[in-house]
């Protein structure tokens, strides 16, 4: 037991205190190091005029997302993961500026309390709720359904939710849950909508974008670690190993998407994003004394939830965005992910492998 609580605490850090990890290519403290440390200690700005301590207010206040002259040229997003942390306050912030609103949810009561909840603040805002576990193939076919039938438009596809499973659990699908959700849940929601997408900015000669929310952890991946086959069904499982792994192929797939789509020429980007360290409900079962007082001991290096969710919003409507597609974006600026995430043959391997595991899984044929 003793074993398995530090196994936990090991994990928590491991994880949500990953930003630190970043600058792991560091082998000593060096100059840029202590200028990576003090500009995002002070929220200091990047090119983009945003830093650390930007909220999602803030980078979408300028922005241009609604129409008074046509109803049908609202913007319509879908966001996952939208019934708590960032999920739910960048539904709450594009909800305020206008965007129609499409939340995919497991869980319909918590569903709703975000939707009153974004409601009493912007009476206005049009919000419509979906069932979908990203776990499950037929649950994410179902949506696509559900939602392809309503004929609205999609402008843009915040792939948030994320889910951190510290022992070994298994889909109905057979795979394991962490790389089920956080990965090949997703990469099968944006094939099932992808033309919906491109058909949109055609039509609209608006700029549709793919926003694949993942995590600087993403850079503890080793290139030997990377196997397919064992993040299906690992021999030797570490929940954080695992999360890790799904954020990289998160970036991973974002790579060779935005490959394609620029080779047909369609008026759709895709990138990655790491939000920050921030306190979300993805450790709610890791709560206690030590991780509080990690917390409370870390706390100016933590984001508040509007933080945490600015880059995610600055990189789906921000002007400023406009035409970058394939990269990686991290306190509402373009940075470096690892080598890794940035190999274009891994990238395209992954891509192959996804497409075949889901036509035989979910008996669904990707395009």
């Amino acid at each position: 037991m003793e074993y398995n609580r530090h196994r936990v605490h090991e994990s928590f850090i491991y994880t949500w205190f990953s930003t630190i990890a970043a600058v792991l290519q560091f082998k000593v403290v060096s100059c840029a190091l202590m200028k990576a440390i003090v500009k995002y200690l002070a929220g200091l700005a990047g090119p983009s005029g945003y830093g650390s301590k930007s909220t999602a207010e803030q980078v979408t206040q300028h922005c241009s997302l609604s129409s008074t002259s046509s109803p049908s040229s609202t913007l319509t997003a879908i966001i996952t993961g939208a019934t708590s942390g960032i999920g739910a306050e960048t539904a709450r912030v594009l909800a305020k500026r206008g965007v129609r609103i499409i939340i995919p949810a497991r869980d319909r009561k918590k569903a709703t309390l975000v939707k009153e909840k974004i409601l009493k603040e912007s009476p206005e805002a049009d919000i419509t709720l979906l069932e979908i576990d990203l776990s499950s193939f037929a649950s994410v076919k179902r949506f696509c359904t559900e939602f392809l039938s309503l004929g609205l438009p999609l402008n843009i596809l915040i792939n948030n939710a994320g889910k951190f499973s510290q022992k070994l659990e298994y889909s109905e699908d057979k795979i394991e849950m962490t790389f089920a959700t956080n990965y090949l849940g997703h990469f099968l929601l944006t094939e099932m909508l992808l033309e919906k997408m491109v058909e949109t900015a055609a039509e609209t000669g608006i700029e549709g974008r793919i926003v694949n929310v993942s995590s600087v952890i993403h850079h503890w991946v080793k290139r030997n670690h990377f196997s397919f086959s064992q993040m299906l069904n690992p021999s030797n499982y570490n929940g954080t190993r695992a999360y890790a792994q799904s954020k990289l192929a998160n970036i991973l797939h974002a790579k060779e998407l935005s490959r394609q789509l620029k080779e047909r020429k369609a008026n759709v980007t895709i990138n990655a994003v790491h939000p920050g360290i921030v306190k979300t409900g993805i450790i709610r079962d890791h709560k206690g004394f030590i991780t509080e007082s990690l917390f409370f001991v870390a706390a100016k290096l933590l984001k508040s939830t509007s933080q945490g969710a600015a880059t995610t919003c600055y990189v789906a409507v921000s002007p400023q965005t406009e035409g970058m597609s394939g990269l990686y974006f991290s306190d509402c600026n373009q940075c470096h992910s690892s080598s890794l995430a940035n190999d274009e043959a891994v990238a395209l391997k992954l891509w192959k492998l996804t497409r075949s595991l889901i036509r035989r899984r979910s008996h669904y044929t990707v395009a």
